[in-house]
């Protein structure tokens, strides 16, 4: 999509913050593949936020994190950026490259699974809601990451050899390291042991840790600022009548 906007980036340009989960996806990979140089990191803040006439012109969708060019080109969504990124830049850094059918379809599996049925209901964990939607939310997402542990065969997603489902999963599971156990009382993030493993696994990763510390220090900004008494979720997790860890 073509876009005249006030902000030119001189050279391709990932728009995201720091705690996105699913720009950290992009931002492991750009890691991986040497790209820092090659690829600058912008706030939306340089569009005036997310939601301007000039931000939605480049994403309709109006969120992050969106993959910009000199020319007014533009991606958004970030499977369709970390793919762009594999393919464009193939020679370049550690390869996502799966060398099975059998191995490429799991890692496609894994990538739905986070798309598809955690990304759309993690919000249960930080985004007002009512009370009964949110225990409700919490249950299907303890659910989804079992079904997650289940198809990791280890200790990548789909064994010996990085995919791209492991750029996608360890940032949202970031997400459900701090706040399940922090703020709804689990006693620890995943109970699948698949799911434990590789979460140790890729916490060793030095390009990883960093795109962990990244969203950590955004979900700590949010516990100092108070959001989740803002929220209501802590009033809501202390009534016992719903079932808050799993």
């Amino acid at each position: 999509m073509n876009v005249q906007a006030a902000y030119k980036p001189q050279k391709p340009t990932l728009i995201d913050i720091p705690i996105s989960n699913n720009g950290g996806r992009c931002r492991f990979i750009m890691r991986k593949k040497k790209l820092m140089d090659k690829i600058d990191i912008e706030s939306p803040k340089v569009y005036g936020g997310m939601k301007t006439d000039e931000y939605l012109a480049l994403n309709p969708q109006g969120l992050i994190p969106a993959l910009v060019f000199p020319d007014g080109q533009a991606l958004w969504e970030s499977d369709v950026i970390a793919s762009y990124l594999n393919d464009k830049y193939s020679d370049e850094g550690a390869s996502f490259e799966l060398h099975s059918p059998e191995d490429r379809a799991n890692d496609l599996l894994a990538r739905r699974m986070i798309d598809s049925y955690i990304c759309p209901i993690q919000g249960c964990m930080y985004k007002d809601m009512d009370i009964a939607e949110r225990a409700d939310k919490l249950k299907r997402l303890a659910f989804q990451l079992n079904v997650l542990s289940s198809i990791i065969k280890g200790p990548y997603v789909s064994g010996n050899d990085m995919g791209l489902a492991d750029a996608a999963l360890f940032p949202t599971l970031t997400f459900c390291n701090v706040m399940l156990p922090e703020v709804f009382g689990w006693k620890q993030a995943f109970t699948g042991s698949k799911l434990q493993a590789y979460w140790d696994f890729m916490q060793a990763d030095a390009d990883a840790s960093q795109v962990i510390k990244e969203i950590e220090g955004g979900l700590t900004g949010w516990k100092e600022s108070g959001r989740f008494e803002q929220k209501g979720i802590i009033e809501q997790v202390a009534n016992k009548d719903y079932q808050w860890a799993y």
